[in-house]
């Protein structure tokens, strides 16, 4: 069954429209980070490196919705090969961390706490994509967000109602 479409009616409430561009397009809900993958592109990367340069631009200027600390997961389509490859960056649990003694203390695993933390994923699964399917080196991918960290930038209203009632 097709669904029928149409990019001038929208079903749903919604202040974005349908955007296409010839030769790729970096989409966040950070304009600033939408640029870095930009940028990357314009540079001679390819999908994989714009996607980790906007991520960390995304730690940067918009901390609260991502960070540095959690997991990353990427579905990526290499077209030469017509193969799709799975990313699971998930973290791992701590390698100390015994399972053994975790059901004898607690019965299963808790659900809140330190106990149930996992190792960041984020790190690892930027090297991977960066390493495995990107073009650029991976210190120019986190260029925009080290410049960003280091000079700063213009907070979005959102960020800045979010920071200043978490101030208050």
């Amino acid at each position: 069954m097709i669904l029928p479409f149409d990019p001038l009616k929208y079903s749903y409430a919604s202040r974005r429209r349908v955007m296409y561009a010839k030769n790729g397009m970096v989409c966040t809900s950070q304009p600033l980070a939408a640029q870095a993958g930009l940028a990357i592109l314009r540079q001679g990367g390819n999908a994989a490196d714009a996607a980790v340069a906007a991520a960390a631009c995304l730690t940067v200027v918009e901390p609260s919705c991502n960070g540095i600390g959690g997991d990353a997961f990427a579905l990526i389509w290499i077209e030469k090969e017509k193969k799709l490859y799975g990313l699971n960056g998930s973290g791992p649990a701590p390698m100390l961390l015994d399972v053994s003694a975790i059901r004898e203390k607690y019965g299963a695993m808790p659900k809140y706490g330190w106990i149930p933390v996992t190792v960041p994923g984020i790190p690892s699964a930027w090297a991977t994509l960066s390493g495995q399917y990107g073009k650029l080196p991976f210190e120019d991918l986190m260029k925009p967000a080290i410049r960003y960290a280091e000079e700063g930038y213009p907070l979005s209203p959102v960020i800045s109602e979010q920071w200043g009632r978490a101030y208050r």
